[in-house]
């Protein structure tokens, strides 16, 4: 079968590596419930093609894969289910990276440096707290988030390092965007630690000492040639969506010094407001959605943080009051600021409540 797809690379809007889709194809598969027509065409691409280590497919529809995934498997835990299937011979470049590196702490900077070749949609970002190693994985924009993807990506994460590295990791607690699904009792049951839903971002958060973990079985020639190879295809990605990017930084840097709008930000980039919204429009961007996001994700930081307090983060952000923060964070979070900052210092002091 020929699948008549534009190709991808073509495209602006953000890729996914064709081996993630890859496994999901494997996994309807393995359940005897795989149409390959109607997945070439949700995909469009075919089998064989999509084996091409180098491809990546429209984030779009790898989600509409895993739409249809939940569909005929009837089962909407997929994502964590398909996520706990570990099979070396199958995973990606990038996971060839990390678990051939020295340590848990060097592969997990190599995945978050990395990341941007499994899926561009999402933004991942890792920190340390204390004692606490954070991963944080944050949708580019609302459209671009899914639930059965983001399972996946929890549940593959902590099972191929307990697979792979050390089978005691566990994590401490997990925040999770989504609503509180059906199928909430089998997140701390396959994560451990407490898990919270609704939380706007998601967040995984596991010991600090596990950084050091050795990888065992490692192969340093396979390290050095699979890293050489994603290496050059991230530097041909690297022109990608660089527009969008410097509106963030612009938008960002002017958020607490007067109000956003397109006009003035046009101007400082010599150009008109259609040209700028053409521009952003070219990489599957919205000017007032990229302001909200902006927005959202500095909110959740400055809650988190605890280093201003909430009058002053209204401020910061460009509201006129405290009341209409308020309103706008528990619109984004389902929470009182208040009652985010006091979940997360719990959380981080180890003390987390349900």
């Amino acid at each position: 079968m020929t699948v008549n797809a534009p190709q991808a690379e073509a495209t602006t809007s953000p890729l996914v590596a064709a081996s993630s889709t890859l496994a999901l194809v494997h996994y309807l598969d393995r359940q005897r419930v795989l149409d390959l027509p109607v997945v070439e065409q949700i995909t469009g691409y075919t089998r064989t093609e999509l084996t091409d280590p180098d491809l990546r497919i429209p984030a779009e529809n790898h989600y509409r894969l895993w739409q249809h995934a939940e569909k005929v498997t009837g089962d909407p835990a997929v994502g964590l289910h398909a996520g706990q299937v570990v099979d070396p011979d199958r995973m990606g470049l990038v996971g060839h990276v990390f678990f051939n590196c020295d340590t848990l702490g060097e592969a997990v900077t190599q995945y978050v440096r990395l990341h941007r070749l499994i899926n561009e949609s999402v933004i991942l970002s890792f920190e340390q707290a204390g004692e606490q190693a954070i991963l944080t994985w944050q949708a580019d924009s609302p459209g671009h988030y899914c639930r059965q993807d983001m399972d996946r990506t929890l549940a593959a994460a902590i099972c191929r390092t307990r697979h792979f590295i050390h089978p005691s990791i566990v994590a401490e607690w997990t925040e999770i965007a989504h609503p509180e699904p059906s199928y909430a009792a089998e997140y701390p049951r396959l994560l451990g630690g407490h898990v919270y839903f609704g939380s706007g971002t998601t967040r995984l958060a596991f010991h600090s000492r596990h950084l050091s973990h050795p990888i065992p079985h490692r192969n340093p020639y396979v390290y050095s040639a699979v890293l050489k190879q994603v290496n050059s295809l991230l530097a041909r990605l690297q022109g990608r969506r660089t527009f969008g990017r410097k509106i963030r930084r612009l938008i960002s840097r002017q958020m607490a010094t007067e109000r956003i709008d397109a006009d003035t930000l046009a101007k400082q980039c010599h150009m008109s407001r259609q040209t700028l919204y053409r521009r952003l429009k070219k990489e599957g961007l919205g000017f007032h959605e990229l302001v909200e996001e902006v927005r959202k994700d500095k909110a959740l930081r400055y809650v988190a943080s605890d280093h201003y307090a909430l009058g002053e983060i209204a401020f910061l952000l460009g509201f006129s009051e405290l009341s209409a923060f308020s309103r706008a964070f528990k619109r984004w979070t389902g929470m009182a600021p208040a009652q985010y900052r006091a979940r997360h210092q719990a959380n981080e002091t180890g003390e987390a409540s349900e």
